[in-house]
This record gives C-alpha cells, structure tokens and sequence, in this order.
C-alpha cells in the first residue's frame, strides 16, 4: 500500500514541521554568530545622575563569567563579544543593561535606586583601595560636600566637627592658619600627637610641608584610618591616625574645562567690645577710689595725653582703628581628559585672603599636575606634581593693645605719623599701629614631584603586580623683617633667615590578588625609605643710622649677629599584608610593619615591630538576612594592633651644647653652655589598640550608619623628665609613662524625606573620649609641677576653687589673712581653716569630653540647601580676659567683664585692685555650639546651559562661622589668646605663631561662588 505524506489531510502538520525547521535553523544561526562573533576591546566610564564619577561598578557580559569593576575614576577597560550585552550594577543604584552593538566606547550614567547605600564604592586605604563592604578597619571618609562650594583655604577646616573622632581645632584664625587635629584623642603627654598625611601615597608629614600647600579644589577624595588594623600599614606614622588625600585625575574622553571661583566678604564674628567712654571714666573713678588715691586731673583720665581730647569730646574707637573689611577670594581652573591610554589633570589656583585686622593677609598661587599613562598593556606610568607659593607678607597691627587703649587717646603726632604712646606719659602700651610701619616678608614655595611606574604580570603570574613610587620636596622659605624708628625701635632692628627642606620618599611595592571559587585573596609587600634635610642660617643687625635700607643692607648695622643650623632625617620601612574574604561574608587581614627611625639612640636598634589582625563578618550576606525587608547592611569588624610613635625631633639622642657670649678680660668672647641632655637609649613609643565596631543599613537603607568603640594603651612614652637645675639641665627625654585611651564614634545617615522632587537627608556625628595617665615615672607618683596627675586626663585645670567675692563685713583673718573686700574667694577644700596651694584641685579637663555634628541637606527640584551645626562640649579653659593683674586701672578692659565695687556686691568679678598674686587662671566653661556653615546652591537646567554653550552650571551663597552659642566670655571659646607678653622666639615670623601681638578673633565669611564646566 502506497502511503501518501503530502495530502491535502496532512498539510496542516506538513507546515508546522516546516516553521519548526526554519526556528531550528534561526536559532543554530544566531548562536553561530554570537559564537563567532569577534571580541572587541570596550573602554568607557560610569557616572551618577550628577556626572560624578563611581568608582566599583560591577560590569558583567550576560551569560558569561566575563567581567570587571570601574577604577578609582569610573572607567573601566574588558573585551567582549562585539555583539554582547553589558549589566552594570552597584548598590544603591538601578541596575542597567546595555547592549555593546560593536561600540569599543561607552559612557554610562547611573541612577540611585530606594537603598541609596554605596557598600561597593572603592576606599582609599593605606597603599591600596578596598570596597567599603569588604574593610575590616575602622575608616572614615570625609562627605564630599564638605570638600565643595566652602571658603576654606585649609582643608582641615573643612573637616572640623563633619567626621566622629577627629577632633579639629581652630585656636587662631589668622589668614594662612592651619588648624590642629586629633584623631581618636590624646595618646602621649609631650611626643608629637598630630595625625600622619599621606597625598596620592607619598607622605606630606615630615617633607616639610603642610595641608596648606594642598589645594582643596584638588581634592577628590579624604578617607581617615583611626584604628590600629587600619593604621598599622603605616607602623610609627600611623599611632595618630592616618589622613589619606587623593587628588582628581585625568579621565578618557575630550578635554573638560572647568572653572570654580568664588568672592566675599569676612568680618569679625564676636567683637569682645572694651569699655565706651563713659564706662571708662567710671572705671578710672573706681578704681581710684578703691585705692584711695587722689584725683590727679580735674578730668577723669589718668594720663595727661588725655585730657584734652576729654575736654573736646574727641574718642577714639581704638578696635575700629586696627580692624577692616575683610575680603576673600578664590579662583581654580582645571583641564582633564584623555584617550583610554594617556589621561592628564591640570589645575590652577589663585587665592587671596585680606584679614579682618589691618596689616594680615594671605595669598596662596598653586599648579598641579596628573598624568597617568598605559605604556602598554603591562606598564602603567604617571605622576604627580605641584608648586605652591605661599604669601604672609606685611607689618601687622596688633589687637590685644586696640583693646588695651583709652578712648581718649591719640592715633597720631601733629606730623602725621603714628603716636608711640597714645595714653603718654604711659608707656606700658605702645600705639597697635605701630607694626604697619615695619616691613615683613614671609614667604614659603612647596615644589613636589612623585612618580611611579606599574607592572602587571600575565600568565601564570596573573594577578601580580609591581610598583615603584618615588617622591621628592623642595621646600624653600624666606622670612626678612626690619622695624625702624616709626615702630618704635630707636636704632632699627633688621633680620633675614632662609631655609630650605629637601626630602624624598622610595616605595617598592608588590600586591598580588588571587580568586579561587568564592575565595579572594590579596597581599601587600612594602620595602620604604624616607630622609630629609633641613638647613637655615639667619643675618641680624641693629644699630642703623637710619631705616632707609630696611633689611635689604644688613651689613650696616652697628651691631651684627648670625647663626645658622641643619640636622638630618631618615628612615627605612618593611611592611606586609594579606586580606582574604570568603564570598564577601568573612573577612579577615592580618599586617606586619617593621619601622626603623634615627631620631632613636644608638644603644637601641631603632627598629621597632608593629602587628594588627583583623576581623570582618557581613552578616547581612547570611542566607537567614540576605533577602530581609528591613535589614539591608549588617557588618560587624573588629582589630587589634600595635603602632608606633617617634614624634621627637631630631638629635634628641645626643648630648649638645650651646654657645653664649661672656666678657672675658674685657672682650666679648663666645663659650659654651649646656643644651640639651640625650639619653642613647631612647626607643618607640607603643600603642596597642582594641576596636570594635559595626556597619548597618535598615529600612531599604533609609537609616545607615556605624558606631565604633576603641581601647587604647600606650606605654614608653617619650616624656620630657624635669632633672634638678644643679645638673645643667632642665630635663631629659626618657622612656617612661603609660596612658589609656578609650571612646566611642557614631555616624548616623537617614534619608528622612524622599519624593520626585524634594529630597530630606541628615547626618549625625557624635564621639566621646577620655584619656587618662596611667603611670609617670615608675612610681605611680603624680607630677604637680606639670599639671600630671595619675587617673585624671593627660590635660587639666588644676587651680583653687572659687566660691564668690569677699564683701564689705566678712572676716577673712582665718581662712585667708590678708583679703579683703573685693578679692577672690576660694574653697577649703582640705579643711585645714586656710587658703594655701593645697586647697588646689582638679576643676576639670581642656579637651571636650564629647563632639558631634548634625548636617542637614535639603534638595527641591534644582536647588540644595546644606546646614551644618558643630558642638564640643564638657571643656574647661582658662579665661585670660578675666586676668589683668594689676594693669586694671590702667588700661580699658571688656564691657562683658564687670568689677566688683562696694555697692554692686558682685559674687562673679573681682575688685580693679585684686592683683592674683596665687596665679588663679579663671577657668570657665568652653563649651559651645556653633551653625558651622549654610549652602545654599542653584544648579542651572541643562536646557539653559545648553543655550549659552555650557555644559553645566551652578551658583552658590555659603556662609561660615555663622553663629556660636555659649555661655563663655571671651573672644571665642576655640580660640586661644595671649596676654601681653607671652611670645615665642618666632615671634612676627609665622602665620601661626603663638604670640600676644598675633591675637586674631574668629572670622564670619560670607561668599558666592561659581562652578563652570565648559563644553
């Protein structure tokens, strides 16, 4: 029987066997071609919605195990199948998938999806990056938005009260100041505490330098290692903390020009206002009265220069006199770009600061300079460049005597120049003018150059990597100043000092990275060498026959001197170490560092060894948490290590004398004098810290956050021993003492509001810490002398404990013989029925038992609205503008600060004949709160822009020092202030230095800015 297939009957099953071959023809065809499809290399870059660059995208080929994460910059280079399709995703954001379509280049941007949380982004760590999910140490970094749109020309300024456990201070607000800071509290009593500066991995600390040479525009990034796992990468350097910079750098892609400047206005936040005219008459009436004195001019002044400007009603408003419109200006241009091979950044600065007193000013001129090439696909060459100049130049008036003036006092002679004695025949203050009349050059050039070169090895060697880094400083400084008869310097005094640091820095670097399954390993070798030198030599003179040379013709003075000196520093460094994760869950480093420093004495190896472990377990990967509604992140970490301290100067081992000139048989001869004492035996100072501490997010990252608590001990320390004068010498540095440290940090996001158009963020930062001495010299003895006390925090006010005023009808024969009405009055805090140095106490601490920080950031539609508040509280400080001794009556003295007379019966102030002859330091509260800074920004819509041939656009106003609440009395409660006479041998040759004529009040600066970016 003949069978018939192709019948009408069968047709229908005839064409679905037909359709089903042509599928499996299609189907073979299209795999055939993506099988054979040829690879292409893909370079591009990711950026979010604000075309800011994120760094540890994860990039993935769909149905391959081929992949990468972006770089430090954004971009990232693989190869893959020219027809393949790319899943980009990093949490936080809304994961995107692109198709390649043959493209070798492509840009991504990334929008933030509900979480919001960046646990991928990439960490600058100690000589490496790391994402953030994976760290095991304690490290912080700085918010962006407090490294934009704010007029600081130090970015420490930036940082103060923004980040937990770094303790910023500003005790001087003199323009080219840089601040001090405290990372995780005070760990030793006299060695160097200030924290360690690493830019783009060559240290600042120790070339020479400062942050000041670093221009904040520069900045991309700031991280900061507090805990001894962290730091330990870093042994000696490190037992301060560490403050990691990384300057921008060039990206792939055409040239971006950008442009940020900005212009304002600086005026003195807090007038300590003295007496008005008619307060200072009243004052001189009492004070003459309490002393039974008899009026010596019908007028109620008390110099005769006064009187006839009494008579006129002519007053001077002395602090207006000295004080000016300050004004600040920054302007920064940057050029970055490249091709996926070589990529550059270049910026310039212009920054110029007119201080708020006459004569203080600032001006800062900065280049610097990014490349990084891809010589090949093996080696990576760059570098890393900048000049700085820094410019303090000019005579400057001086505060503390404005205020010390009479109202009816003259500012200049009949000739015009300035009066030296303004209150004449007085001559205990000088005119505050005066230093505008002296000439002062103050200047400093930074010129650094780092370079390196990388080496990525193939095969099976894949994964290692080798880099060298090799940096070098040259620092040069000049400081000339002459003051002349208008200055009142009768003969003219002139000096000229120059100095100049050379330092260099050479790291080898080995890394290699391993994954084996859901195992990653990484390990990091170091082998490191540092020196530096310094050199300076000063010319003096006095005795001129005139000031028309100023300082430009030393040599004819009568009278010269000279002097000059230079010292040698170096050191040498091994480090090692190994992070390994399993599947990102559990985490585990483990670093050894081994640090060898000269500054130590011959009879030691100068070599110390410093460990930390650390552990890491991301809870929130565990199969019970991974898919919970509520909780997103859940990191616990904890450390422990060892780190160093050699924070001594140099030649501190050795025994070295001085010179001094004597009359010898009628000649001036030069002989020698102790100087300084040296122990050979000197070694490191140790810390061994305990950290603990968690990350988490809830809530769909809503609420995210870390909390840390830490333990320190710290033994050996370099302490300056005080020696028995017959010795010759006044002290010694020894080995000796021990300290503890302990605290706790809070940081706290949330992301109160979300909406299409309005967004409500806030940050909270909170750290509390508290130090104390352990043991001093062995003996478990404290030091009066030197404030140290066992158990109590290594800073203290110890002084008497006043309880009010002696009045008019108390008896104080038996408590304290020889008060009387108007005088101080203090506890008994011994019982003993008197008043003696006994009856001192510890009244409190310098250091603020606890800080915080509270940001709150509003977004609606284009415009942001940045408020930052700071606070530091639980401080004690002593109060100078509550001390004038017995020049009360003589000179003008605060409004705020009354006296005690026999009507008003003050119980807060003192009478105008109280001399303190026990030295009472009026220790008051120095707690405050202060509205750090406001933002207000614009970003202009890209429709404009577009319009007027901008790529973007963004206006700001930002206001800094706002406001401070406190109940303190004083200039402001941060600031230190000097009395008259308190200097130092850098007196009028610095910035900063600590000296009654350079007292300068805190400073509210106002400005608008402008950020550009040009097509």
């Amino acid at each position: 029987m003949k069978m018939k297939i192709f019948t009408k009957k069968a047709f229908p099953y005839l064409s679905l066997v037909r359709l089903c071959i042509l599928f499996v023809v299609l189907l073979y065809e299209n795999v055939s071609a993506q099988t054979t499809s040829p690879n292409i290399n893909i370079t591009g870059k990711v950026t979010d919605d604000k075309n800011l660059t994120l760094p540890g995208v994860s990039i993935r080929v769909e149905a391959s195990t081929v992949g990468t994460v972006t770089d430090v910059n954004g971009e990232f280079r693989l190869t893959a199948p020219s027809n393949a399709r790319l899943r980009f995703s990093y949490i936080g954001y809304t994961t995107q998938t692109i198709a390649v379509a043959g493209r070798t280049k492509i840009s991504v941007t990334m929008a933030l999806n509900a979480s919001g949380q960046k646990l991928n982004e990439v960490v600058v760590v100690g000589y490496g990056t790391q994402k953030r999910s994976d760290i095991t140490g304690s490290v912080a970094s700085v918010p962006k938005s407090r490294l934009e749109e704010l007029p600081v020309t130090n970015v420490l300024q930036a940082l103060e009260g923004s980040v937990a456990g770094v303790n910023v201070s500003t005790s001087s607000s003199v323009p080219g100041t840089q601040p001090a800071a405290l990372i995780r509290g005070q760990n030793s009593i006299t060695a160097g505490s200030g924290p360690y500066v690493v830019v783009d991995g060559i240290p600042l600390s120790k070339s020479g330098g400062s942050l000041n040479d670093i221009n904040p525009n520069d900045i991309a990034s700031m991280e900061i290692l507090k805990d001894a796992s962290a730091v330990a990468i870093y042994g000696t350097n490190g037992a301060n903390g560490v403050i990691l910079i990384t300057t921008k750098r060039g990206t792939s892609g055409k040239p971006v020009i950008r442009y940020s400047g900005y212009t304002g206005l600086e005026n003195i936040a807090h007038i300590l206002k003295p007496r008005d005219p008619a307060s200072f008459t009243q004052k001189f009436l009492d004070y003459e009265s309490q002393n039974n004195l008899k009026q010596q001019f019908p007028e109620p002044v008390y110099n005769n220069a006064e009187r006839a400007n009494y008579a006129a009603g002519r007053t001077i408003d002395w602090v207006k006199e000295v004080t000016q419109q300050g004004i600040m200006q920054d302007h920064n241009l940057s050029i970055s770009g490249g091709s996926p091979d070589i990529k550059y950044f270049v910026s310039g600065d212009y920054l110029k600061q007119k201080g708020v007193v006459k004569g203080y000013q600032y001006q800062r001129v900065s280049v610097r300079s990014n490349l990084d090439i891809n010589v090949t696909n093996f080696l990576t060459v760059g570098m890393s460049s900048f000049i700085t100049s820094n410019n303090y130049d000019g005579g400057r008036a001086n505060l503390l005597n404005a205020t010390a003036m009479s109202p009816y006092g003259n500012v200049y002679n009949a000739d015009g120049t300035y009066a030296i004695y303004p209150m004449s025949p007085e001559q205990l203050y000088t005119n505050p003018l005066l230093g505008l009349t002296t000439d002062q050059i103050n200047r400093s050039v930074n010129l650094q150059g780092n370079g390196y070169a990388e080496v990525k090895f193939g095969g099976v060697l894949k994964g290692l990597r080798y880099r060298l880094n090799a940096g070098y400083n040259y620092l040069p400084t000049r400081v000339d100043s002459y003051s002349g008869r208008l200055a009142n310097t009768p003969l003219g005094s002139a000096s000229a000092a120059s100095s100049e640091t050379n330092a260099y820095t050479i790291e080898n670097l080995l890394y290699y990275n391993r994954d084996i399954g859901k195992h990653h390993f990484d390990f990091t070798g170091l082998y490191s060498a540092q020196g530096r030198r310094y050199f300076t030599s000063t010319a003096g003179a006095t005795n001129f026959v005139n000031d028309v040379f100023s300082f430009n013709n030393i040599g004819a003075g009568a009278t010269q001197t000279s002097s000059s000196y230079s010292d040698r520093y170096a050191a040498a460094s091994q480090m090692g170490r190994i992070n390994y994760s399993y599947n990102s869950r559990y985490l585990f480093t483990v670093t050894a560092r081994r640090d060898g420093s000269s500054v130590f004495g011959a009879n030691t190896t100068k070599y110390g060894w410093f460990p930390s472990a650390a552990l890491g377990w991301n809870i929130s990967q565990e199969n019970f948490l991974k898919d919970s509604k509520v909780v997103n992140n859940l990191k616990l970490r904890g450390s422990y290590g060892k780190s160093g301290n050699e924070a001594i100067s140099v030649y501190r081992t050795i025994t070295t004398d001085g010179t001094v000139r004597f009359p010898f048989n009628g000649v001036s001869t030069i002989g020698a004098q102790a100087g300084n004492l040296g122990n050979s035996n000197l070694h490191w100072e140790t810390s061994v810290q305990a950290n603990i501490g968690v990350d988490f997010g809830v809530l769909n990252n809503r609420i995210n956050g870390t909390v840390d608590a830490y333990k320190t001990h710290s033994s050996g320390l370099l302490l300056s021993r005080s020696l028995p004068t017959i010795t010759g010498y006044s002290s010694v540095l020894d080995n000796i003492g021990k300290t503890a440290n302990q605290g706790l940090e809070v940081t706290l996001n949330t992301r109160n509001i979300v909406s299409k158009n309005f967004r409500w963020e806030s940050t909270i930062v909170y750290a509390t810490n508290k130090n104390k001495i352990v043991d001093l010299y062995g003996d478990q003895k404290s030091d009066l002398g030197n404030r140290w006390f066992i158990g109590q925090p290594i800073s203290v006010i110890y002084d008497y404990k006043m309880t009010g005023v002696w009045q008019t009808g108390e008896d104080a024969s038996k408590q304290d013989p020889g008060a009387k009405p108007g005088d101080l009055k203090f506890a008994d805090t011994n019982g003993d029925g008197k008043i003696t140095a006994d009856d001192r106490v510890i009244l409190g601490q310098t250091a603020p038992k606890w800080t915080g920080g509270l940001t709150n950031t509003f977004h609606y539609k284009n415009f942001n609205l940045n408020i930052f508040i700071q606070t530091a509280q639980g401080m004690l400080k002593n109060d100078n503008d509550y001390n004038y001794a017995d020049e009360s009556g003589r000179r003008n003295t605060p409004a705020e600060i009354g006296y005690w007379t026999p009507t008003n019966g003050s119980q807060d102030f003192q009478s105008l004949t109280y001399t303190n002859t026990r030295g009472y330091g009026y220790p008051h509260d120095a707690s405050y709160t202060r509205i750090k800074d406001i933002t207000l920004s614009y970003v202009i819509p890209q429709r404009v822009v577009n319009n007027i041939g901008l790529s973007g656009l963004t206006v700001y106003l930002s206001g800094r020092n706002l406001y401070t609440f406190t109940n303190w009395i004083g200039w402001d409660p941060e600031q230190t202030y000097y009395t008259r006479g308190t200097s130092n041998t850098g007196a009028n040759q610095s910035a900063f230095v600590a000296d009654w004529t350079n007292n300068y009040p805190v400073t509210r600066t106002i400005v608008l800015g402008l950020n550009i970016s040009l097509k």
